[in-house]
């Protein structure tokens, strides 16, 4: 008798508990469903479309070219599998979307009304949002405590692979990965497809990779945008095409005499935000759309289109910002010191809502993951929780002379400052005029002045910020 192995964010054979399930008590159906069930405008982004696409691909090799793709409402069709195929037991991997959420209660009704079983796993995350709680029994909102408390439990750690599973085809309704029609029309998506390597197997890779290469000097060297001392191991997390109980086996194994302890620290520190980020989704289901903190409410926003498309598109007039923002159109991915002061220049300097930088992340990002997208920018504008403190507004140009200080990173995203001498890089309005026409640069044709002025901004900001301290 088979049993459904229902596939969402786990994109992997090995270290997968649902498979597990499965084969131990026969033959599987693998299935993966297209249920965009997702609200308003937070719907599957297309950066995120692309990297599934390939993500699907991959998985549907490993496992013989028998995984079957459905579009649809998931309950009705795992229904339909449950009377065509006689099933009795459903398997999945936990996720902790609201929507994802919803979906397991309906799919667990299906179940129970077939008298079928279906049992889901903790396979993408160390710990269930469940498990670490205060004294009180209610959770922690200051990472912090969060972390020394998940330190004094066991994590979960990986299961076995198993071989030689046989798999069940469904030919006769399942449809093909072109139908999903995942792929948007423009085509800037073959970029995305042309730099990632996508798949379990490129993330095994790409962890050893960083152990072997990356790791020693990481807590500093990750700071800087212009140094590979990142993981990029975000998206493979995000689809669950490596877990983050594989990493830290990984990081385990490591001798102390090979690597500084205090980058393997900062590198679990890392992971742990990560965790507690699904834990503030699971626990605060508005996240995504509501302040934790409720005296942002009361917060005056501007609604500036004009400046908002600047941002997006990268022509702010701060050459780090706008590389950033172009690198994440180009790539599908910021690095994550450039998304901070991208994004507390949205919100500080700007006065834009975070909403509109979290649904453009969302919409542009490979990795966007909705509890660390959320989490992130409800931290920077600091109406979230453990936030930053409202005084802290990142500078772009001294940020960018700080960290990106040769300036590869930014003359590789805005090459029309390519020329431009280190001194000006950052701050290219303030360079001589034989400065700036020897470097091919003509202001506010090839390159924009600041759309906003950086200290009147900020000054405005703290202003703003200092009022909310008289709402209660």
């Amino acid at each position: 008798m088979a049993s459904v192995v229902w596939f969402r964010q786990d994109l992997r054979v090995s270290d997968n508990p649902a498979i597990l399930g499965g084969v131990m008590i026969g033959d599987i159906i693998p299935i993966y469903i297209f249920d965009d069930c997702a609200t308003d405008d937070l719907r599957m982004g297309d950066a995120t479309k692309v990297w599934l696409q390939d993500s699907l691909s991959k998985l549907n090799k490993s496992l013989e070219n028998s995984l079957n793709l459905y579009i649809g409402e998931s309950a009705k069709i795992i229904a339909s599998l449950i009377d065509r195929y006689k099933v009795r037991h459903v398997f999945c991997n936990a996720c902790y979307e609201p929507w994802h959420l919803d979906q397991e209660k309906s799919v667990r009704r299906v179940c129970l009304e077939h008298n079928a079983t279906f049992e889901v796993f903790n396979s993408n995350y160390l710990w269930l949002p469940t498990q670490i709680l205060k004294e009180d029994g209610d959770y922690y909102k200051i990472f912090t405590a969060y972390k020394n408390k998940s330190r004094s439990i066991g994590h979960r750690t990986p299961v076995e692979t198993p071989q030689g599973f046989k798999c069940v085809k469904d030919t006769d309704n399942a449809t093909t990965l072109a139908d999903l029609q995942l792929l948007p029309q423009h085509p800037w998506y073959k970029n995305i497809q042309k730099i990632w390597d996508i798949g379990e197997v490129s993330a095994q890779s790409k962890l050893k990779s960083f152990m072997s290469n990356k790791l020693h000097g990481y807590k500093e060297g990750r700071n800087y945008p212009g140094n590979d001392y990142v993981s990029r191991l975000s998206p493979h997390l995000h689809f669950g095409e490596i877990s983050p109980a594989q990493i830290l086996k990984a990081i385990e194994n490591i001798s102390k005499t090979d690597t500084n302890s205090d980058d393997v620290e900062h590198f679990v520190s890392e992971i742990t935000w990560r965790e507690f980020s699904c834990y503030l989704l699971y626990h605060f289901r508005e996240l995504h759309k509501t302040n934790f903190n409720k005296k942002f409410d009361t917060f005056s926003w501007e609604n500036n289109h004009d400046l908002l498309e600047c941002w997006k598109r990268g022509n702010t007039g701060y050459p780090i910002i706008d590389a950033g923002m172009r690198e994440l159109w180009q790539t599908g991915y910021i690095h994550n010191r450039v998304r901070m002061i991208a994004a507390s220049f949205l919100v500080k300097n700007m006065n834009i809502h975070w909403q509109h930088g979290m649904r453009w992340f969302w919409n542009c990002l490979i990795d966007a993951d909705l509890a660390n997208n959320s989490a992130s920018w409800q931290w920077v504008a600091g109406s979230g929780v453990d936030a930053a403190p409202y005084f802290r507004i990142f500078n772009p140009i001294t940020q960018g002379e700080k960290f990106d200080s040769n300036g590869n990173y930014t003359r590789k995203f805005v090459p029309e400052l390519k020329n431009i001498p280190d001194k000006y890089l950052f701050k290219p309005w303030t360079a001589p005029e034989n400065v700036l026409k020897s470097a091919g640069v003509v202001l506010d044709v090839t390159y924009p002045r600041p759309i906003v002025d950086c200290a009147t901004s900020r000054k405005k900001a703290l202003e703003r910020y200092q009022l909310l301290s008289h709402v209660r």
